[in-house]
């Protein structure tokens, strides 16, 4: 195993998560190896259990910093149009999927899809994005419920097509996102889009 370097607790979890997430990135969950991962930061399986006790845990916190990650690579930049911090949003989710497509494919449609806790940390993460994407806007009242039952939808559908889009390739990327930009439309309606986009100049003009 050679020499172990010692490190402070926090930087030897870090050092772990990171191996462990370029592994799930590159490999199906099932074939990613808690060994391997312990012989890469040469570490002891023992010591990496007192971190993870189990893969699960493992993935899940990975999965958690990848998570916080993707939110903050799609926070909204009020000084933008609204469409234009929709699209650029749209574009980090699918970057989030291209860069760890294994790791999407296992908790949308694969061993992970039904655990709790995976699942619990993609329904923060959606209610996030929904909140964010309401909040930048000025709309009140049925209006607001209106866009907020539609939006919730819609990142439900852009989660599962851009699985289906990493699993089969059968389109291309700027259809893919023309497609969800085409729905989000379609959820919201004329009347109720129009609202949203006015709301949110007047908010950004005061």
């Amino acid at each position: 195993m050679g020499t172990r370097r010692r490190m402070a607790p926090e930087e030897r979890r870090a050092q772990l998560l990171d191996i462990g997430a370029a592994m799930f990135a590159a490999q199906p969950y099932d074939e990613v190896l808690i060994e391997r991962v312990a012989e890469q930061a040469q570490v002891s399986r023992a010591l990496l259990y007192r971190y993870f006790p189990t893969k699960r845990d493992f993935f899940a916190a990975i999965f958690q910093r990848d998570s916080d990650a993707l939110l903050s690579a799609a926070t909204p930049d009020p000084g933008l149009p609204l469409a234009d911090q929709v699209a650029a949003g749209l574009d980090a989710h699918i970057d989030y999927f291209v860069d760890n497509t294994h790791a999407a494919l296992a908790v949308n449609r694969g061993p992970l899809s039904g655990d709790p806790l995976i699942q619990g940390i993609i329904s923060t993460e959606l209610a996030t994005l929904r909140r964010r994407m309401i909040d930048a806007t000025a709309l009140e009242g049925h209006a607001r419920a209106l866009a907020s039952t539609a939006l919730h939808g819609w990142l439900m559908f852009v989660r599962g097509a851009c699985t289906e889009w990493v699993h089969t390739r059968s389109i291309t990327r700027p259809e893919l996102h023309r497609m969800c930009l085409r729905t989000l439309a379609s959820a919201l309606g004329p009347d109720l889009l129009d609202e949203l986009t006015g709301s949110a100049e007047e908010n950004r003009d005061r």
